[in-house]
């Protein structure tokens, strides 16, 4: 399947504007739908601010792609090729939205889930048609980050992860084929960089500023260019051996989350969002990092672009 020619984005949160806006510009009609009119006025914001980095970016727009916004979840689905949901990480709530999804669409239409790590198999055992489910797990922000991870369940069918693979294709991003693992690979990496990183700052090892400049400059500098697959093979895989000899068995290992993060999230200090997180943020200053934030991502991925993948 080339791009769809119509897609249905439940969901106007903070994926599914940026799915939008990335999806209109390779030419497909979409419907944006949320249970919410203030959502979708938000969506809209969000969708010109998108538009604009695309913009930079030099992103093709193929002709006839479009966003219309839609309450309404009936109307959002008519006609829809393909589905995209990326409502909370609820499962309950995915069960609902995707029952409801089922009774308005016909039974080959792909239905994709762009939850961040709850078991395909686990959210499609509700479903009258499983084998059309599979997840689209898109990286935050969407019309950014150029790599999808696209996870089979149990009974999803071969043929719809290869037409999967081939939207994905289609607009130019990478696809990355996974079996079912609970939060599946980018998070799986992420959330192991982060639960050590948590355990440095909560023991004292290195201030927030100084763990953010050694993760930005050493790791995330070399793995922007090299995978850490290849990076073993550049420094040695005998070298890999030694180290994780002895390292391996000191690295943090915890189960729960760490006390620091509840302790702040108790205090109301949840990051960006309220003002207060890990660091403080004055009047202004959040808008100015997240300004900040996409110029970086922007110059990164032209410069990567340029380059031989590794």
């Amino acid at each position: 399947m080339p791009i769809p020619a119509i897609t249905t984005v439940i969901g106007s949160g903070s994926m599914g504007p940026g799915i939008a806006a990335l999806l209109a510009r390779s030419g497909s009609q979409v419907r944006l739908n949320d249970i919410s009119q203030d959502a979708l006025d938000r969506a809209r914001k969000v969708i010109d601010g998108a538009a604009a980095v695309l913009d930079e970016l030099g992103t093709p727009s193929v002709d006839g792609g479009s966003v219309t916004y839609e309450t309404d979840l009936r109307a959002a689905l008519d006609g829809a090729d393909f589905v995209i949901e990326a409502v909370p990480e609820k499962l309950e709530l995915k069960r609902t939205v995707l029952a409801q999804v089922e009774g308005l669409v016909d039974p080959s239409t792909i239905i994709a889930t762009n939850t961040s790590g709850i078991p395909i198999t686990t959210m499609a055992e509700t479903l009258q048609h499983p084998e059309r489910f599979i997840g689209m797990h898109w990286s935050n922000p969407p019309h950014l980050i150029p790599m999808i991870e696209v996870i089979k369940g149990e009974q999803t069918s071969e043929e719809v992860e290869k037409e999967l693979v081939t939207i994905v294709e289609s607009f130019g991003y990478e696809a990355v084929r996974e079996k079912e693992k609970a939060g599946f690979v980018e998070n799986r990496v992420l959330y192991a960089v982060l639960r050590e990183c948590m355990s440095l700052l909560e023991e004292g090892v290195a201030t927030q500023q100084d763990l953010d400049t050694c993760i930005k400059w050493g790791v995330g500098y070399k793995l922007a260019v090299i995978g850490p697959m290849r990076l073993v093979d550049m420094a040695g895989l005998d070298i890999y051996e030694s180290v994780a000899g002895y390292l391996n068995q000191d690295l943090d290992d915890r189960k729960d989350v760490p006390e620091l993060v509840g302790k702040l999230t108790a205090a109301g200090r949840l990051g960006m969002k309220s003002g207060q997180g890990l660091y403080d943020y004055a009047e202004g200053e959040v808008d100015a990092k997240r300004a900040d934030i996409i110029k970086g991502l922007v110059a990164v991925r032209k410069t990567l672009s340029e380059i031989t993948p590794v």
